[in-house]
């Protein structure tokens, strides 16, 4: 039996779609803010996002969508923030009424660009959003099978695990299956790291390095994962659950991945600008990259992040892929 919270999503990319989708398959309503009027209309007209996941047909008797976002958050119980990070600042400074005590969960994959702050932490600090209140909502989930309807798996993770396990009952359906954890920091921060690693499959295959590579790759990357978050946020975790390893693997791998495709333009030979002026989607990876590197830098004693490292000398400071990836073989094992 589902629940009778009201739920508002954030966003009208990829991600943001396929979560209106599955609401509006589970609940009786959902409201939706696009900030794009000329989106909005065409929605409103057409039944699909002409931008993303265009061949889902949307049940517009089951949602509202609105362009004004303090119409759509004063009504809401439950806001889900599914904006790419570059932006999430622009739009949360919109929002002018007390939002302190709404339930908040976060499908972005990045800190807050202009604060360098996890958005829980900018959330709590900003918006004085209960700890309680935050939710994180993670893969391994791609967008475009959920569109397909084929099974995927999410998992919601709330300091207040009651919280949690009822907003997966709002989620589950035939083709999404959920878990619950209480490691928010944790699965925030892994959110964020993978799609770098992303980045650096893409680089490799680039390249022309092959799978065996790539798993040598992955395995690497998975304990980059696990020490950089245990240097910001010590518990006990299982980095192999699929919120972590099966996040990476998924974006790593997928053909889905646009921060796989990003890596992989570089690979070929492309310049950061004209990789990101050819991509529709925004790679979060690439300002991922940068905001790893401050954080970690920040340690009293930094965690070993030789992939980290590369991508950032290659995407910032401009080394050569092909010379770069061949010192960082060397640091693999």
């Amino acid at each position: 039996m589902k629940n009778n919270l009201n739920y508002a999503v954030i966003g009208s990319g990829s991600w943001a779609t396929a979560i209106v989708k599955i609401l509006s398959d589970n609940l009786k309503s959902v409201t939706w803010y696009i900030r794009n009027a000329e989106n909005l209309d065409y929605i409103e007209k057409n039944k699909h996002n002409p931008n993303y996941l265009s061949s889902v047909e949307l049940n517009l008797s089951k949602i509202q969508v609105n362009g004004n976002i303090n119409e759509v958050v004063r009504t809401a119980d439950v806001i889900i923030l599914v904006v790419p990070s570059e932006f999430i600042n622009s739009e949360l400074e919109k929002i002018k009424i007390d939002i302190s005590k709404k339930i908040i969960i976060s499908g972005i994959k990045g800190v807050v660009p202009e604060t360098g702050l996890l958005v829980g932490e900018h959330m709590i600090n900003n918006f004085n959003i209960l700890n309680e209140n935050f939710l994180v909502i993670a893969g391994p989930c791609h967008a475009e099978e959920v569109a397909l309807e084929r099974l995927s798996y999410l998992t919601i993770a709330c300091s207040k695990k009651s919280l949690a396990k009822t907003v997966c009952l709002d989620f589950s359906n035939k083709y999404i299956k959920t878990k619950v954890s209480d490691d928010v920091i944790g699965i925030e921060y892994s959110s964020m790291l993978k799609n770098i690693y992303a980045i650096a499959a893409g680089i490799a295959h680039g390249l022309g390095y092959g799978d065996n590579f790539q798993s040598i790759l992955m395995s690497n990357a998975i304990r980059e994962i696990k020490r950089f978050i245990k240097k910001k946020y010590k518990i006990k975790r299982n980095i192999n659950h699929s919120a972590y390893l099966g996040d990476l693997l998924v974006t790593g791998y997928s053909v889905f991945s646009r921060n796989r495709m990003f890596g992989n333009m570089i690979g070929k030979g492309y310049t950061v600008k004209s990789a990101q002026m050819e991509m529709k989607m925004i790679a979060e990876g690439y300002i991922s990259t940068k905001k790893a590197m401050q954080l970690n830098a920040k340690n009293i004693k930094k965690a070993k992040t030789p992939i980290i490292e590369a991508v950032h000398a290659i995407l910032y400071e401009k080394k050569n892929p092909k010379n770069t990836f061949k010192k960082l073989n060397e640091k693999l094992n």
